[in-house]
């Protein structure tokens, strides 16, 4: 009983999950930027917000509405606040699953103000009886409401204010299309540089009022996935090997320390992450190995494997897609420290030639 229960647990305490753990959601309220010019990273799309943000507050007209879209920990929450503050409204904030009924929605879009910012996480969540009364809203500010029953049934329109409606999805491709094509702004956000981390990190380590090498925040950055929720996390957990083992400061030793303690390598894997390019290369020769197969080698739901484990190691080049399933790259192997046998890439070749 005592090894399930840590099974359930594994995910929450992962050092390197970026879905949000209560701990983050503590922090990231006073780690947060609050102005465009405080967000670092994500520069173009940045630049073009920061020229719609102006040209929609000189017409004195909501933004236009928009769909953050990318992995967990990107900062798609932290966009909304910041446009919100930006525009000089309120932002409304709630969560797909939240939304469960007609009723629901109506009571959030009545108490909107003008021009404000409605925020739904997890947009690609919600029900789809909720989803076909919100397009005249976001159309016409308007939401249609059935009173009466049978014979007796009407239907009562009620204006709304004019709102802007951003929406944050890890999976763009569960939104509908007739939802996909309301937004008029679409913005993927991408995993950051090791560059964008580390200045990240300093922000928040002058934040915490903990003193930072540059070298060290470069090291923190570069095992962070490209992730600010991770970067900010493994920042946490250094500063408290550094308070407890250390001087206090962090810097190159402490952060190589931490990570071995936490067992983070220098291109920011854990064990799990190892684990499943070992299955593929060792149990199955490089590849392919089917999605199913590798949940089952592993031990983790399939939406596990391609939500949390596949993004990053698809993104810097460890892992690839083929037709027939996931090989692990020449990249894999070396930093695993396997020999890329010719077999192995000649049979890779003709995998990404299919």
């Amino acid at each position: 009983m005592a090894k399930r229960n840590e099974q359930v647990a594994e995910p929450e305490t992962r050092a390197l999950d970026a879905a949000a753990t209560g701990e983050d959601v503590r922090f990231e309220r006073s780690l947060r930027p609050k102005t465009l010019d405080d967000y670092i990273g994500q520069t173009k799309h940045k630049d073009n917000l920061r020229v719609f943000v102006e040209a929609s507050r000189r017409r004195g007209e909501p933004l236009d509405h928009l769909l953050l879209s990318g992995p967990p920990g990107l900062g798609k929450t932290t966009l909304a606040q910041i446009l919100a503050a930006e525009m000089g409204v309120e932002l409304h904030m709630t969560n797909g699953p939240v939304v469960e009924h007609k009723g629901a929605l109506a009571g959030l879009l009545t108490k909107l103000g003008k021009n404000d910012i409605l925020f739904i996480d997890e947009i690609h969540r919600l029900n789809p009886v909720v989803e076909e009364s919100l397009y005249p809203a976001m159309e016409d500010f308007r939401i249609d409401v059935m009173t009466g029953d049978g014979a007796f049934a009407s239907s009562i329109q009620i204006p709304v204010q004019p709102f802007t409606l951003i929406g944050a999805t890890t999976r763009t491709g569960l939104l509908t299309a007739p939802l996909h094509s309301r937004f008029g702004q679409l913005i993927r956000l991408d995993f950051y540089p090791v560059e964008d981390l580390a200045k990240i990190v300093e922000r928040s380590a002058k934040l915490l009022g903990v003193e930072v090498a540059k070298s060290a925040a470069l090291a923190i950055a570069a095992r962070s996935r490209g992730t600010p929720r991770i970067a900010n996390r493994l920042l946490r957990r250094v500063r408290d090997f550094a308070e407890v083992i250390g001087s206090g400061k962090i810097d190159d030793a402490i952060v190589i320390k931490s990570s071995e303690r936490l067992d983070i390598d220098s291109a920011g894997f854990d064990e799990m992450d190892r684990r499943l390019l070992r299955v593929i290369i060792v149990d199955y020769d490089g590849g392919p190995v089917g999605v199913e197969t590798l949940a089952a080698a592993l031990g983790e739901p399939r939406d596990t494997i391609e939500d949390v484990y596949e993004p990053y190691l698809l993104q810097q080049g460890y892992l690839g897609r083929t037709t027939r399933g996931r090989v692990a790259t020449r990249k894999a192997y070396e930093h695993l420290g396997v020999a890329f046998a010719g077999t192995a890439a000649a049979k890779q070749e003709e995998l990404f030639d299919e």
